[in-house]
């Protein structure tokens, strides 16, 4: 492995969320902040601004577990996986890259709703805002949110025997938001779950 620092000893290291993908930061780091990275299992960075070497969270709190490290073709960038603790920007935000310059509607699914939905559903069940359909489920409890979880499992079943493809888009999607609104009910993180199915890929792979 052949990693190639600038002229001023640094590279480019993409901080990147292990579970979600979000990109969280971009940073630098020299030799001695790679190798402590490396050492602690925690991202170390070198500042261009102060010209000191600085420990993600070690006056914050926010520190960043490192899961995996890939270095670029040319050898001269990095991508960090992270499960972060805390935000990862100063200014208190999840991501240093929270001002959109431009989004648009998109016609694809990605992922990254499964994430956004979670934060979503935790927002509403600490805040319970009246007229939400969330909220409804939440003052209804365990009992009713089980019953539409059991709907929406056989309605998907229904679906695939009337081999209607939008049909089955539609169920599934139904059925995935009430098993997060069960999720959170139980205080069970859907990240938990997708542990086991890694761990289960792991073991029978």
């Amino acid at each position: 492995m052949n990693i190639q620092f600038d002229a001023q000893g640094l590279i480019p290291a993409i901080i990147q969320d292990a579970r979600t993908k979000e990109v969280l930061t971009l940073a630098y780091m020299n030799e001695e902040s790679y190798n402590k990275t490396l050492e602690t299992g925690e991202t170390w960075f070198y500042s261009r601004s102060r010209q000191e070497l600085w420990h993600k969270g070690a006056t914050s709190g926010h520190t960043q577990k490192v899961i995996a490290m890939r270095l670029d073709c040319d050898g001269d960038s990095l991508v960090v996986e992270v499960v972060p603790k805390g935000a990862a920007c100063h200014t208190g935000a999840t991501s240093c890259f929270h001002e959109t310059i431009i989004e648009k509607p998109t016609n694809f699914g990605s992922l990254d709703i499964l994430n956004t939905l979670k934060n979503i559903i935790v927002e509403r069940e600490e805040q319970m805002p009246a007229g939400k359909y969330t909220t409804y489920l939440f003052d209804k409890g365990i009992d009713k949110i089980g019953k539409k979880v059991g709907e929406e499992a056989t309605e998907v079943v229904i679906a695939a025997k009337n081999r209607n493809a939008e049909e089955i888009t539609w169920e599934v999607a139904d059925l995935i938001y009430h098993l997060l609104v069960l999720l959170q009910e139980q205080k069970v993180d859907i990240y938990d779950v997708l542990a086991v199915l890694q761990q289960r890929h792991e073991k029978h792979n």
